[in-house]
Order: structure tokens, then C-alpha cells, then sequence
């Protein structure tokens, strides 16, 4: 199996090169010249968990990779996606299936457009990891799932495949009927999260020592199951009640990454989970006010990282 990985950061370092670990399949990573280096001096690292680990992986550049794939694993963040689209280009043959594992859902309907939705599956990741500035993979919890399906619910030989390779690693693999409602649910829980600590510059259990964080954090939480069902995905039973818990755990240091993208001011995903779900609420004239702070707070940070105004 012919696997090709775009980033050898967080999800791709790790989901990839638990592939490359196990042996399961024959993964070549694409990466940038600096990380190409990282990898090529101390092999790709990461601390889990799950088992430490590291592999001497084939790593190249974009534009090294010239024959098709069987999958390709897009691992990048939704601002780069444009970027890439052309870096898997040459990857990407008449039976090659591209398995995106962006944040949101935006990207979707740009891949579908550009390599044909058979194609395309849906693909979600449920991990929370980060590249140090060392070239470690550091996992920092002990969640490590993939959940992947085809776009129109059929269970195909291909993801069969995948999830078969996937079992021979120590990472866990999903096969879903329902792919695209699985990332709505992940899309509704990420929203409500990055919007509240982002906005709060602060963790789940800081802000629900607050006297009024958990009332806040419920409410944005409902607001985006509403907007979900407005758009034909409804939240399963028990759903809203879960992640409500999760959310006002006085005891919980959960934050989103998009916080450690700010904490470290970097770019962040602001369009396509905040904006994106604000969007969706204007669409449906469902009352925006909160979608309206949390985005904007976020395009303000934008405009200060741009300013150099730190």
C-alpha cells in the first residue's frame, strides 16, 4: 500500500508514521524544507502515550512526489489548503482516495471540485498532538483515532483497505456509513471550544470557575447544535448533554489548539470553524450574537498578528 502523507506535524507525524512504524504501508511524507531536515537528522519522532517511537521516514518536498498514490493523507490546516491541493497533485491518480483530516468542513466542497468527489472521503481526527520546536510529535493526550467513510455511505473495498492497515498499527481506525454527519458533530464541539478559550485565553476549567463561564459556554454549545439541524445534521441523543459536561469540568486543562496557535501567534483557523459556522447561523436566521463576538475577536487578532502588534 502506497500511502503519501502531506505534513509530518501533529496528525500527520503521528497517524502516518504509526502507518510507517507498524509497517503497514509504504508512506512517503511531504514536508518543508526545515522539517525535511529535522526528519532526515533525527528520523521522525514522537512521544506518546501510546508508545514512543521513531522511524527513519521518506520525507520530501513538494514536487519530489511525482507518482500516484493509493491514499493521500491532507493533514495541513484549512488556510493552507489551496497550497496543498498542488502539493498532492502528482500523487493523485485515477484510484488514488485523498483522505482529508482538516478542521470544519469548507474544504469538502474545494477538494470535490478539483479531484472529482469519488475521490474524496470524509475523514475526521480525534487526537490532541503538537510538533515542538525540537521536531517531537508530542502527544498530550490519550486520544488517537482516525474515522473515515465514503461521501455516499457506501462501505468500498478502499476504506476497507485503510482500516485494515490501520489495525495493524497501535492507532485506532473508524469506518463509518455516515462520515459527513461524524464531522458535523466534530465541527459543533471544535466551534464551541476554540470560540470560548480562544476568546477567554483560558482552558475549560478556568473559565468554569467563572461565575458565569458555564452558562456561556452552554449556550454558544446549543447555538451550534441548532445551526447543525438547520443544516440537515442534527445532533444525536445525548450529544449536547455529553459535551456540556465536558465543557464545564472545573478540573479540565481541555483547550483547542487554535489557542496554542494564538498563544504562540501564530495563524489560525478563524474562517473555517468560527466564520464558517457564523455563516451558517445568518443563513438560517438563527440569532448570531454570540458567533459574532468569538469571529470577531479572532479576525482582531488577525489584524494585530498582521501588524506585528504583540
Amino acid at each position: 500500500m502506497q500511502v503519501v502523507c502531506l505534513g509530518a506535524g501533529g496528525i500527520g507525524g503521528y497517524f502516518g508514521g504509526r502507518l510507517a512504524e507498524a509497517k503497514a504501508a509504504d508512506v512517503t511524507f511531504i514536508v518543508r524544507p526545515s522539517r525535511k531536515a529535522q526528519i532526515a537528522k533525527d528520523g521522525l519522532r514522537v512521544e506518546s502515550v501510546h508508545g514512543d517511537f521513531t522511524v527513519r521516514a521518506d520525507a520530501r518536498l513538494s514536487g519530489e512526489v511525482r507518482s500516484p498514490a493509493d491514499y493521500v493523507l491532507l493533514t495541513c490546516k484549512a488556510y493552507d489548503l489551496d497550497a496543498a491541493i498542488d502539493a498532492i497533485a502528482p500523487a493523485v491518480g485515477p484510484n488514488t482516495a485523498i483522505v482529508p483530516l482538516l478542521n470544519g468542513l469548507s474544504h469538502m466542497d474545494r477538494l470535490n471540485q478539483v479531484f472529482g468527489k469519488e475521490r474524496v472521503l470524509g475523514g475526521i481526527a480525534q487526537i490532541a498532538i503538537t510538533l515542538q520546536p525540537d521536531g517531537v510529535v508530542k502527544h498530550l493526550n490519550d486520544w488517537h483515532t482516525i474515522t473515515f467513510g465514503e461521501q455516499n455511505g457506501t462501505l468500498s473495498g478502499r476504506v476497507e483497505a485503510l482500516k485494515e492497515a490501520f489495525d495493524k498499527t497501535k492507532a485506532k481506525a473508524v469506518v463509518v456509513p455516515d462520515i459527513i454527519q461524524k464531522m458535523w458533530e466534530k465541527l459543533v464541539m471544535l466551534s464551541t471550544l476554540a470560540s470560548v478559550t480562544c476568546l477567554m485565553r483560558a482552558n475549560v476549567g478556568e473559565i468554569s470557575r467563572t461565575p458565569d463561564g458555564p452558562a456561556l459556554v452552554s449556550a454558544l454549545l446549543a447555538q451550534n447544535a441548532k445551526i447543525a439541524a438547520a443544516c440537515g445534521h442534527p445532533m444525536p441523543e445525548g450529544f449536547v448533554e455529553h459535551w456540556q459536561k465536558v465543557f464545564t469540568d472545573e478540573t479540565s486543562q481541555i483547550a483547542a489548539s487554535m489557542l496554542r496557535d494564538i498563544e504562540r501567534r501564530g495563524p489560525v483557523e478563524s474562517d473555517h470553524i468560527v466564520g464558517f459556522m457564523l455563516e451558517k447561523a445568518r443563513a438560517h436566521g438563527i440569532d448570531d450574537t454570540l458567533h459574532r463576538i468569538c469571529f470577531t475577536h479572532l479576525k482582531a487578532y488577525e489584524q494585530r498578528r498582521a501588524a506585528g502588534r504583540f
